[in-house]
């Protein structure tokens, strides 16, 4: 009697925990996983010369490095959707960005596996999880290091507000928390690279990844958005295209059609764009693709942020124009323009996170994408 009472005082606890996970408790049901788990993907190993000895065993020579390869996080949800979703974060980020959201409510994860997806949330190669690299992160990349003085900077770009001296100041307009709390989770949020920067080893384990998983729906953010565009080239696998407000790396356009970019205010931060052979460029044109962006985005002098987007969201219409141009299905809505306003460059974690999953749902729907 004892061992039944004590059995049941125990799996009691065990669903009281899992549904005080969520914010709204009264209003959350439990998410039943088929499975979940983890690993490494893709990668590259580079030996060292010299040989091994037990006697200097610290020593670098006759040993291998390991490193380039994406970290992935999985969870399956009973009764799953055929296609599952594939979540790559941005610039300085890591699968975090996907997750709870910086003042607690359920982040795109939990969101769409209540909708009955499949999700992967990845690190991409050399940060994160995925920290291990066959080069070192060098100069040439400000978010390479510790410590990390960059609090006013990612706030500003990220258009969630501006800073009155030391005292951050989210705007009247976001839909973004304006808790000091949550403003500390979201600096805390920022990841460094361990290594170079480097677009096609990114999307060589994302490739990989979707070799291993079969066919899938890719979501990006920011600087995963070129990630994003260079995967089809690598795999038939990806089967359509979510970007939340690409940029911050390079656009991609076929050999002779790079449009100029538009000039930034500040010049550091205009976007940019590059050039890929048209039979590449080709393979974006037979996938649906969608881009959000969000609001606050305009030509300024003074918010830094607002006046990098401007440049970004202006080269997105210029690839979306020349994806349809070559026979494409690709859209761009800015988002205050259909109702939903507010929004952050951090879109997936804002106050109204769960619209624009049912917004990217309905999508998924049109295209019929959620089978």
């Amino acid at each position: 009697m004892r061992k039944k009472f004590f059995k049941s005082a125990i799996v009691g606890l065990a669903l009281s925990f899992g549904l005080l996970t969520t914010t709204n408790v009264n209003a959350a049901k439990p998410i039943m996983l088929e499975t979940q788990g983890s690993y490494a993907i893709g990668g590259s190993i580079v030996q060292h010369d010299g040989t091994f000895s037990t006697k200097n065993f610290l020593a670098p020579e006759g040993q291998k490095a390991y490193g380039d390869h994406a970290y992935v996080f999985y969870q399956i949800p009973v009764k799953a959707k055929k296609l599952p979703l594939v979540f790559q974060h941005g610039g300085a980020q890591s699968k975090r960005t996907w997750e709870s959201t910086v003042d607690g409510r359920e982040g795109f994860q939990n969101l769409f596996l209540r909708k009955g997806y499949g999700v992967y949330l990845i690190d991409q190669p050399r940060i994160g999880e995925a920290g291990l690299s066959t080069q070192a992160a060098g100069d040439a990349n400000p978010w390479a290091g510790n410590p990390l003085y960059a609090d006013k900077t990612l706030f500003m770009l990220s258009r969630v507000g501006t800073f009155d001296g030391d005292t951050p100041k989210v705007f009247d307009n976001a839909a973004f928390p304006k808790d000091a709390e949550s403003i500390n989770q979201f600096q805390r949020s920022w990841t460094c690279y361990t290594g170079e920067l480097d677009n096609d080893i990114n999307a060589d384990a994302l490739a990989a990844l979707f070799e291993k998983i079969g066919d899938g729906i890719l979501v990006t953010h920011s600087m995963g958005g070129t990630i994003g565009w260079r995967t089809p080239f690598r795999t038939d696998k990806v089967k359509a295209i979510v970007a939340f407000e690409p940029g911050g790396t390079p656009f991609l356009f076929p050999e002779g059609e790079v449009p100029e970019a538009e000039k930034a205010t500040f010049p550091l931060l205009g976007a940019s764009a590059q050039a890929v052979s048209l039979e590449d460029f080709m393979k974006l044109t037979k996938i649906p693709i969608v881009l959000y962006y969000g609001d606050n985005i305009q030509k300024s002098s003074e918010l830094v942020g607002s006046d990098k987007w401007y440049t970004e969201l202006d080269m997105a219409k210029k690839f979306v124009e020349a994806v349809n141009h070559h026979g494409g299905d690709a859209t761009l809505v800015e988002l205050p323009k259909i109702g939903l306003t507010g929004n952050t460059h951090f879109l997936m974690g804002d106050l109204n996170n769960d619209k624009l999953a049912d917004l990217m749902a309905k999508w998924l729907h049109e295209k019929g994408l959620d089978k």
